[in-house]
């Protein structure tokens, strides 16, 4: 498979990615010529699809994730329709520890990766939740935002943007820096105000390119106080971040 490939070629188990930088035209051909190489192995030729599953994140043709979000929500209302079949007790100890374990990693597996982009996505994967918090008892009468700030819960849609922070801050100033030279670019700056960590905010053509995290994640890292960013580790950071999440969405 690797013979006279010009690009990168990475194989892992039974997946294999052909991969290149197609900013010139000189790029552009060469992946075409390597793809038309790989477009028949042997005698078998290799069909095209609309879309791919990728270590169980599906993504198409248009790198639109609504059918992700949609097969999300199903695993994740599947697992809380069990819950509400088998599980008799109604208190707030039970019904969220089995959430959390069970129901809400199918909603946050990957999802920096595969975000929602549009409301409807949004709204698909609150409404899971939403009936999570309605199976405790004494809660059923108050409206979802009462039953979050009585639960002490984030929103989903608030935990994704914890979570693309807390990558950010790994990519950045922690563990994962090395891996993250090249993700963004830090703003030059001389002033003083604002965090003093900046990252500088790109142009894009396509409104699906603003959903990358590496696009979206920039304008709420640079609202983030001094503080937060000058954390001296990911669990300070953690705990500094929540206090100041109120204020970003």
């Amino acid at each position: 498979m690797d013979s006279g490939i010009e690009c990168t070629l990475s194989k892992f188990a039974n997946d294999t990615k052909l991969c290149g930088v197609v900013d010139t035209l000189e790029g552009r051909d060469a992946i075409q010529r390597d793809l038309d190489r790989l477009e028949r192995l042997g005698e078998e030729w290799i069909e095209s699809s609309p879309e791919e599953k990728d270590l169980g994140v599906l993504v198409d043709k248009k790198l639109n994730m609504s059918r992700q979000c949609a097969l999300a929500a199903q695993k994740a209302n599947r697992v809380l329709g069990c819950i509400k079949r088998g599980v008799t007790s109604r208190s707030r100890e039970v019904i969220l520890s089995l959430y959390s374990a069970l129901v809400r990693p199918h909603l946050e597996y990957c999802v920096q990766l595969w975000g929602p982009q549009h409301k409807k996505d949004v709204e698909l994967l609150e409404r899971v939740q939403r009936r999570a918090t309605k199976l405790i008892g004494g809660l059923e009468h108050l409206s979802s935002e009462d039953r979050l700030r009585e639960l002490e819960l984030f929103s989903l849609e608030k935990r994704r943007l914890r979570g693309d922070l807390t990558a950010a801050f790994r990519y950045l100033k922690e563990a994962c820096r090395k891996a993250g030279e090249g993700l963004s670019i830090r703003e030059c700056s001389d002033g003083t105000r604002g965090n003093g960590f900046k990252l500088k905010e790109g142009r894009f053509r396509l409104d699906i390119r603003k959903k990358f995290f590496t696009a979206r994640v920039v304008r709420h890292w640079n609202t983030l106080p001094r503080e937060v960013v000058d954390a001296p580790s990911l669990e300070v950071f953690k705990a500094r971040l929540d206090g100041a999440l109120g204020n970003l969405v």
